[in-house]
């Protein structure tokens, strides 16, 4: 049986032999840039904090380095988050009444450059990248920025994610030492859905006199991640994309799969869904572990803070949990820069700002701040990111040093996925992250109200979880995701 890996490896070798032969006229040619005459380039971006304010060192130091030598100026500008930028990138390709011009250079997923690139509003990357060059960066970062029908690449990789496990040490401890639960049973789905039933039975047994007041044990940001990644490690691709036509793929027992490990346990109670994040539903305390991006280290917190129990907590940070039995898929996210198609010299300037930002010291930098992946390969290790850190004298946060090194400790073992672009992608991927969610926050609300009337869980929760309701479910999700990847439904967040 062949690696996944392979098929990845012989999709970018494609792709990259494409890149090749469209960039042979641009690598040869001489540079358009005149130090005497700079060209101001704009970037937006969704940054904040922290990350903005890195984001902004470094094009700082760009601006009085190699950009003040080579003539270029970069002004960077945050859209505050990533739905806003989108409508703003929108509006300008439209060229709506009142809207900024197209910036040079903006932040784009995968389905928002495939929009663009659909306008014509894109630059071809191609044409100013080597196949050295191209070989530089993870293969399957540069694969996902081949979205031009002629294989050519438009997304320039800058910053990527992936998902982790972050887990509350203190109150697990407390936990494993009273019922004997271990770490080791964390590393699978099916294993955190056992652990996490442990969990309410023995926080509910706290309390004898108030029966099903059970808590919750783990939550996951991002369920469209869980229905993409737990049906590639189960052997099935939902989306299957050719030249942009897009062929659902829903087999039953696998999608039975997912639902029983995640429906199942939210309409019990043993998972649970609270504030916007589940990094903010650890604060509270209402859930000890969550499954989340590497960006989102940062903010799981330093302590429980509750109304009549505030204690400070230790992290633990594991590998993101996979189906018993599958593959080691995990998920590839987040966004690269797409540069607006211009004339020469301001491609090339925006291109020659991309390939510095992403230089492996630079874009470990960046990575010590915002939780963000390198892009190129040699930036993939410990090693490399412990020599950036002595060197450039950063102060690292602990949980972002160990949410990285957690990756790269894995990186060789696992297949990084994403699915290719497509029309309606976003629509669909809502789909994804909110039927099955919204359905089980509902059902929960019920199965609540009926504990209250002194019902047992047992029975409280019986008629949500037979293979009738499975089935019900299946046949409403199949339409619905249908409809949105057709284009003949509008899908609400």
């Amino acid at each position: 049986m062949n690696h996944p890996n392979n098929s990845i490896k012989r999709l970018c070798a494609a792709c990259l032999t494409l890149l090749l032969i469209f960039s042979l006229a641009g690598c040869g040619s001489k540079s358009p840039l005149d130090p005497n005459d700079p060209v101001t380039l704009t970037i937006w971006h969704y940054y904040n904090g922290a990350q903005q304010q890195a984001f902004d060192s470094l094009v700082e130091e760009f601006n009085n380095s190699f950009g003040q030598e080579n003539g270029i100026y970069v002004q960077s500008y945050s859209h505050g988050s990533v739905s806003d930028l989108e409508t703003a990138v929108r509006d300008a390709i439209s060229e709506k009444v009142g809207a900024d011009p197209i910036p040079d250079i903006f932040s784009s997923y995968a389905d928002t450059a495939y929009e663009a690139e659909q306008a014509g509003a894109l630059a071809n990357l191609s044409d100013y990248l080597s196949k050295d060059e191209l070989d530089q960066y993870v293969d399957s970062y540069i694969d996902e920025g081949c979205i031009a029908s002629d294989g050519t690449l438009r997304i320039f990789p800058t910053a990527k994610s992936t998902e982790i496990m972050m887990l509350n040490k203190t109150d697990w401890e407390a936990f494993a030492k009273a019922t004997g639960a271990k770490l080791k049973d964390l590393k699978t789905i099916e294993g955190v859905t056992d652990t996490a039933k442990a969990y309410y039975e023995w926080t509910d047994s706290l309390t004898p006199n108030v029966p099903g007041d059970g808590k919750a044990f783990y939550g996951r940001d991002a369920v469209a991640n869980y229905f993409i990644i737990g049906m590639q490690q189960l052997g099935t691709e939902i989306f299957q994309v050719d030249n942009g036509e897009v062929t659902l793929n829903l087999p039953k027992k696998e999608l039975h799969r997912l639902w029983e490990n995640y429906y199942i346990p939210m309409v019990s109670g043993y998972f649970g869904a609270y504030g916007k994040f589940r990094s903010d539903d650890v604060k509270t305390g209402d859930i000890l572990a969550y499954t989340g991006s590497t960006s989102s280290a940062m903010y799981f917190p330093d302590q429980v803070e509750q109304n009549d129990d505030s204690h400070p907590i230790e992290y633990i940070t594991m590998p993101a949990p996979i189906f018993q039995g599958g593959e080691k898929y995990a998920v590839q996210q987040g966004a690269g820069m797409v540069v607006s198609k211009t004339d020469e010299k301001r491609e090339y300037a925006a291109v020659e700002f991309l390939k510095w930002f992403t230089q492996a010291e630079n874009n470990l930098e960046f990575s010590c701040v915002s939780g963000y992946l390198p892009v190129l390969k040699e930036a993939n290790n410990a090693e490399k990111l412990d020599q950036v850190i002595e060197t450039e004298k950063l102060d690292v946060a602990p949980k972002t040093y160990d949410c990285l090194t957690t990756v790269f400790d894995e990186m060789d073992s696992l297949t990084l996925y994403t699915n290719k672009s497509f029309e309606n992608g976003s629509a669909a991927r809502k789909v994804l992250g909110y039927n099955l969610a919204d359905k089980a926050a509902e059902d929960r609300n019920a199965v609540v109200a009926a504990l209250q009337q002194g019902i047992s869980l047992e029975d409280a929760v019986a008629p949500y979880i037979t293979e009738e309701a499975f089935d019900a479910w299946y046949q409403s999700f199949y339409d619905a995701l249908d409809a949105a990847v057709s284009g003949n439904a509008a899908v609400n967040e």
